[in-house]
């Protein structure tokens, strides 16, 4: 488990201490800005450094209204006394809708972020007066940010309610940390080992869904890295689950996918339906160093959404192990096929 301050020193310190940076940030902002502006002159990248600045400033604007908005919240439902109805919720996706459109927002106009969808079923939006089914949203992982991105797409064009098992780094990020923490999501350590509560968590969370819910899952369990790949084939081995380690090793961009989670959530909804995504192009920003030296973007993020209804999906649970897998090996044939020509392959290690 990644070490956190307890919950109270966050609200009571990390909480307070964003919005009197974000004043201190502007205020710097005009000596800031001549000095990055020369500075760009000697670094790579077209005006990197002040791209860079203004999502910083951006972030931490939305993260201080954010923060300000989720304490009144707090103080109107009765100081956390009806946090709990339904209102209350709705509340707190828009905000944090509002927070990732405003950051996806940002990287699309200042760091060349473009996002191209190739399909997206319409059994994922939610239309009034139509009737509609909870989701799993099972998504590869891989790059920096795929979280909010897919969360942003659920939240502010599908308009679902989404609950996610997210790192527990996360929550050093207070927004993130007040208003998730407040309603079903899950926050776990990078790589959990086996009986760590994880696949409970996952089950929880999917028996818990609303109609308009949807729950997001990386049945990868991390980003995808070469190191890693090695690693999950190599326990594959001394598993002794024999039949999965040649499709896994047949797998080029992605990792060898944990049914335990998807399994146990199917079980735990059985109402729900599901749907698949694969992207490709953030595999190229998934380190701090790819992210300062890949700006601004010079190729799209590409993405792709499928619906596999509840009557499609097998009731056995070795068949429904060799479904997953059938769907890795087409998101991994998807992700080669759509690789930008003319961008080198990443090669992604740890």
């Amino acid at each position: 488990m990644t070490w956190l301050p307890p919950r109270l020193v966050r609200r009571a310190v990390l909480s307070p201490i964003i919005p009197v940076l974000t004043v201190l940030l502007l205020l710097t902002t005009p000596v800031f800005v001549p000095v990055g502006a020369f500075a760009t002159r000697y670094l790579p990248g077209r005006l990197r450094v002040l791209r860079l600045f203004w999502l910083l400033i951006v972030w931490m604007v939305r993260e201080s209204l954010t923060v300000v908005i989720l304490f009144l919240l707090w103080i109107i439902s009765g100081f956390g006394w009806a946090l709990d109805r339904h209102w209350f919720r709705e509340q707190h996706v828009r905000m944090i809708g509002w927070y990732l459109w405003g950051l996806v927002g940002t990287c699309q106009r200042s760091l060349g972020l473009r996002v191209v969808t190739e399909t997206s079923p319409g059994a994922l939006v939610v239309e009034p007066y139509v009737p509609s089914h909870p989701m799993l949203v099972l998504s590869r992982h891989a790059g920096a940010g795929d979280s909010f991105l897919l969360v942003h797409l659920l939240v502010n064009v599908f308009d679902r309610m989404p609950a996610v098992v997210l790192k527990d780094t996360l929550q050093w990020l207070p927004s993130l940390d007040i208003a998730l923490n407040r309603f079903p999501n899950a926050f776990i350590s990078p790589n959990p080992p086996a009986g760590s509560g994880v696949v409970d968590e996952i089950g929880r969370l999917a028996g818990g869904l609303d109609n308009d819910g949807a729950l997001v899952i990386f049945p990868e369990g991390g980003n995808f890295t070469a190191g890693r790949r090695t690693r999950a084939i190599d326990k594959l081995r001394e598993r002794g689950l024999d039949r999965f380690v040649d499709r896994a090793e047949a797998l080029d961009t992605v990792l060898p996918p944990r049914p335990g989670g998807v399994l146990r959530a199917l079980d735990a909804n059985p109402d729900a339906d599901v749907v698949v995504v694969a992207h490709a192009g953030l595999e190229r920003l998934s380190s701090v160093a790819d992210v300062l030296t890949g700006l601004p973007l010079e190729h799209s993020i590409r993405m792709a959404w499928w619906h596999v209804p509840r009557a499609e999906i097998p009731e056995d649970r070795i068949a429904r192990e060799d479904w997953l897998y059938a769907w890795w090996e087409r998101i991994d044939t998807w992700v080669e096929d759509h690789l930008e020509a003319g961008v080198p392959d990443p090669k992604v290690t740890d």
